[in-house]
């Protein structure tokens, strides 16, 4: 079993592309740091994600800034670039594993949706993310509450792991919606940030895109 967290600073990762960061996203790791009593929520976006590989998505100095911009003003909220700091993909295991290095005296609560939940396994490493961090995914998107209490119950059986639900209104928001809309020239306004809308809309992003999956 692993050790007792009850002493160590709660703090929440939001990790992700965050191509751009949306409503959503912040709601999430809003709830989170209401119901499981967090300290912070750092978001870290993704430097180069593997899951992305082949697929053009905006520079990392674009969508950390539009992470930065979004967060400004929540003084419980910062932004981390701990995944600038190493060469390669952005392995969620290997971010942990810093974040422990960095802070040993902290206790590391991964942030994640449904759908990413479901898909842990095909995930680098699993176990070792399992083993590093609380994981507290959303309880809400287009999975049945069913199927989540059943890969919960099985990630805690395989891997010992820490998993919980977050409870969370139901936001069908995504990064990729996002992207189609401005591509077709209709306004996201209230979808993201006033402050990503605008920096959206200065340089121009997405505006050209036809990428069609979701994240």
């Amino acid at each position: 079993m692993k050790e007792s967290r009850t002493e160590k600073k709660r703090i929440g990762i939001m990790g992700g592309t965050f191509n751009p960061i949306h409503i959503g996203h912040l709601l999430l790791a809003e709830t989170a740091y209401r119901e499981y009593c967090l300290d912070e929520v750092w978001f870290i976006p993704a430097s180069d994600p593997p899951h992305k590989a082949g697929q053009k998505i905006a520079p990392y100095a674009d969508r950390a800034e539009m992470t930065g911009l979004a967060i400004k003003d929540i003084d419980y909220f910062r932004r981390s670039d701990i995944e600038t700091e190493r060469k390669g993909y952005s392995y969620t295991s290997e971010t942990l594993a810093c974040l422990h290095e960095k802070y040993p005296d902290y206790a590391f609560y991964f942030i994640m949706g449904a759908d990413s939940l479901l898909q842990i396994e095909q995930w680098h490493e699993p176990g070792k993310v399992l083993e590093q961090a609380t994981v507290l995914a959303s309880g809400r998107g287009h999975q049945p509450m069913d199927k989540l209490k059943e890969q919960i119950a099985y990630l805690r059986s395989k891997y010992d792991g820490d998993v919980d639900l977050i409870h969370i209104p139901e936001v069908d928001i995504s990064s990729a919606l996002i992207r189609e809309k401005i591509a077709n020239g209709h306004s996201v306004r209230f979808m993201v940030p006033d402050a990503v809308y605008h920096y959206i809309e200065e340089h121009k992003l997405y505006a050209d895109e036809d990428e069609k999956e979701r994240d």
